[in-house]
């Protein structure tokens, strides 16, 4: 499995290229902005979009959602309790004094242990709100990695102070949710370095 991260945009956002060597298809994750650095990434490997999916609704994430479909034709996947952060983008961009970038329809609803396949690999679909009300986490078993968005960083959480936080139900989520994952699962956040399952038990202060 080809697996790229590029960080993207003046919050540099992890973005995730995922990529079957067998049959050229990819996902794209978090597509927030540099959709020209995403698609040189994607003609070097030779990768087709099938899907795109989006963490959550926050500009970082989504901001080049509707450029990226725009070249590649693929479908926008986000949990729909987004779907109001999303239709506020534009005050969005007013909080970080950025150009609004243009919107796009959401084509298929991401919901709690929805699969998505791509290749051998499955991608899990978890809802993990907290951060924001439709918050999804990916979990790809035969990878042992967790793309978590903005719920789980190195040694952090996801902020609960923006518009449709929640720090009761961010620890919930991630206390249910994903430290159940095996101890050696990489976590990919939306931001910042990697981590791993087993080193947040251990070391985040937040889930003391």
């Amino acid at each position: 499995m080809i697996h790229e991260i590029l960080p993207v945009g003046m919050l540099q956002c992890n973005c995730s290229i995922f990529g079957d060597e067998t049959s050229g298809e990819a996902m794209v994750i978090d597509p927030g902005d540099e959709i020209g650095e995403i698609l040189k990434i994607l003609e070097r490997h030779r990768l087709r979009v099938k899907a795109i999916i989006i963490t959550h609704a926050h500009i970082d994430h989504i901001g080049g959602a509707a450029k990226l479909k725009a070249a590649t034709g693929a479908p926008v996947y986000m949990n729909e309790n987004d779907q109001p952060l999303y239709d506020q983008l534009d005050v969005q961009a007013g909080w970080l004094g950025m150009a609004l970038p243009e919107r796009t329809s959401i084509d298929v609803a991401a919901r709690d242990g929805d699969v998505m396949k791509l290749g051998a690999a499955e991608f899990y679909v978890i809802e993990t709100p907290g951060h924001t009300q439709g918050s999804i986490s990916l979990w790809i078993p035969a990878e042992t990695k967790l793309v978590a968005g903005d719920t789980l960083f190195r040694d952090s959480i996801g902020r609960t102070d923006l518009p449709g936080g929640d720090s009761r139900q961010i620890l919930e989520s991630i206390h249910e949710k994903l430290l159940t994952l095996p101890e050696e699962a990489v976590v990919i956040p939306g931001h910042g370095p990697l981590t791993t399952i087993g080193r947040e038990k251990e070391r985040n202060p937040f889930l003391a």
